[in-house]
C-alpha cells in the first residue's frame, strides 16, 4: 500500500512519463546493488572456496567431547525414498551411543508409516513417530513434534529425499564448539541431474547457491543462512526460540532471522555434503519455488523492521540481511522492469535512452550468471556444462511469473499452507 501511495504521489506531481522515469531509476539502482552483491560473492568464492574445498580435515579421528545428536526427518507420503533414507542413516559415521533418529510419519496416506515401522524395527536408535492426518503445521509441525522427544544437544535435520555422506554429522557438529554458534548449514548437491533438463538446471542452480551465494555470505558478512535440511541447530537455542514457526512455509529462513536477531550466529560448512533429489518437471518446480517465494516474502514482512532496529548488526550486516530478505522480491521488480521495457519498445513512454536500456538489462542478467558460472568453475564441472546457462533465460521468466503471483496472492490475502515437493522415486545408494 505504501508503494502504491508513493507512486500515486509521484504520478500526480510528475505525470505519466515522469513517473515511469522515476520508477526506472529506482529499478536501475536496485539492479546495480544486486549486481554488486552477485559480483562480490563470486569473487570471494572463486578466491577462497577452492582452499576450503581441498582442505584435508580429519573429522573421523575426533572421539572425545562429541555432543549427543538427534536427527529429525519429517515424512509425508515418502514411500518412494524412505528405504534409502534409512540406509543412509545407518551408514553415518558417528558413535552409536551418541546419536538417535526421530522420523515423523506426518499423516501419510501411502505406505510410508508401515515402511518406517518395519525398517526401524531392527535398529534401536531409530524411532518412528506418527502424526494424525490434518495435524497441521506442515514440516514445522512435524519437526516440533519430534523435538518434544529429542534428547540430543544438537538437532540435525534432513529431508526424506536427502542422502548425507557418512561424515556429515561430524562436520556439522564441530562448529558448536563456539558457544555463539546456534546453527550450522552444510552443502546440498543434486544427485539426479540426468533425469531431465530441468533437473540439470536445478543442479547448476544449487552449485551457484551453495558454492557461491552461501559461501559469499559467510566469507564477506559471516551471515550464511540456515537452510532447513542438511543442517544442525543447538537444541537449547532452538527451544529458546520457540521451535520451528508453524505459520511459515519457509521455516528455515524464519529460524535464521530469529536466531540472528537473538544474537546467535549461523555457520556454513562447504565440506559437509549431502545429496538430494532435484525436481524433474516444470509443475513441480513451480510448486516448490512458489512455496519458497511465499515464505521468503513473508519473512521480509515479518523481520525487516526488526533487522534495522536491532543494535546487534552493523550497517553492512543490515544491508546484507535486507538484500537477503528481498531476493524473492527481485523477480517482482524485474516484472515491473519488463513492463517499462515494453512501454519503451512500443513508444508509450521514454524512461531512458538506448545506452541506459542496455545497462539496465545487462546488470539484471549478468549478476546471476556470474554466480551460476562461478558454481560450475568451483565444482570443476565439464566445459560442456556451460551450455546449460542458455536455458536459464526461460527459467528466469518462470521465476518472474511465480514470484509475482506469490506477491499478488499475498496482496489479495489468499491463504496458503505448506506443500511438499513430490519425489521422482527411490534412488539406490
Amino acid at each position: 500500500m505504501l508503494v502504491a501511495g508513493a507512486l500515486l504521489v509521484v504520478a500526480g506531481a510528475a505525470g505519466f512519463d515522469g513517473t515511469v522515469r522515476a520508477v526506472s531509476i529506482v529499478l536501475e539502482i536496485v539492479f546495480v546493488a544486486f549486481f554488486a552483491r552477485h559480483l562480490a560473492f563470486a569473487v570471494a568464492a572463486l578466491r577462497f572456496a577452492p582452499t576450503d574445498l581441498d582442505a584435508d580435515v580429519d573429522v573421523a579421528s575426533a572421539t572425545h567431547d562429541l555432543p549427543t545428536v538427534s536427527v529429525l526427518v519429517a515424512c509425508l507420503n515418502e514411500e518412494a525414498v524412505v528405504g534409502s533414507l534409512i540406509k543412509a542413516f545407518q551408514a553415518l559415521d558417528y558413535p552409536s551411543h551418541l546419536i538417535e533418529f526421530l522420523i515423523v510419519d506426518d499423516g501419510s496416506t501411502d505406505a510410508t508409516g508401515a515402511m518406517l515401522d518395519r525398517l526401524s524395527s531392527d535398529d534401536g536408535r531409530i524411532t518412528c513417530l506418527h502424526r494424525a492426518a490434518g495435524s497441521g503445521g506442515g514440516k514445522s509441525g512435524a519437526l516440533n513434534e519430534a523435538l518434544i522427544h529429542a534428547r540430543g544437544e544438537i538437532i540435525v535435520v534432513f529431508d526424506a529425499d536427502h542422502r548425507p555422506r557418512p561424515d556429515v554429522v561430524r562436520r556439522l557438529v564441530r562448529h558448536f564448539r563456539d558457544p555463539n554458534v546456534a546453527a550450522a548449514q552444510g552443502r546440498c548437491v543434486i544427485r539426479n541431474r540426468a533425469d531431465s533438463l530441468l533437473a540439470r538446471l536445478v543442479w547448476v542452480d544449487y552449485l551457484a547457491g551453495y558454492l557461491v551465494n552461501e559461501y559469499g555470505r559467510q566469507a564477506l558478512f559471516q551471515l550464511p543462512a540456515y537452510g532447513g535440511a542438511n543442517c544442525a541447530v543447538r537444541a537449547a537455542n532452538l527451544r529458546a526460540a520457540g521451535g520451528w514457526n508453524t505459520d511459515s512455509v519457509t521455516e528455515d529462513t524464519d529460524l535464521t532471522l530469529r536466531l540472528m536477531l537473538g544474537g546467535r550466529r549461523v555457520r556454513y560448512d562447504v565440506t559437509a555434503v549431502d545429496e538430494e533429489e532435484g525436481v524433474v518437471s516444470l509443475d513441480r518446480f513451480w510448486r516448490q519455488r512458489y512455496r519458497w517465494a511465499r515464505g521468503h516474502q513473508q519473512a521480509w514482512r515479518d523481520y525487516r523492521r526488526a533487522v534495522w532496529r536491532s543494535e546487534r548488526f552493523t550497517l553492512g550486516e543490515k544491508v546484507e540481511l535486507t538484500m537477503f530478505l528481498l531476493v524473492f522480491h527481485l523477480p517482482v521488480a524485474s516484472a515491473l522492469g519488463l513492463l517499462i521495457f515494453l512501454m519503451w519498445m512500443t513508444g508509450l513512454a521514454r524512461p531512458f535512452g538506448d545506452v541506459n536500456t542496455f545497462i539496465f538489462w545487462t546488470l539484471l542478467f549478468l549478476g546471476p550468471l556470474l554466480e551460476l558460472g562461478g558454481g560450475l568453475l568451483l565444482s570443476r564441472s565439464p566445459r560442456s556444462s556451460a551450455r546449460l546457462l542458455v536455458y536459464f533465460l526461460p527459467v528466469f521468466f518462470v521465476s518472474i511469473a511465480l514470484c509475482t503471483k506469490a506477491w499478488l496472492d499475498t496482496a489479495r490475502r489468499r491463504r496458503y499452507s505448506w506443500v511438499k515437493t513430490e519425489r521422482a522415486g527411490a534412488i539406490a545408494l
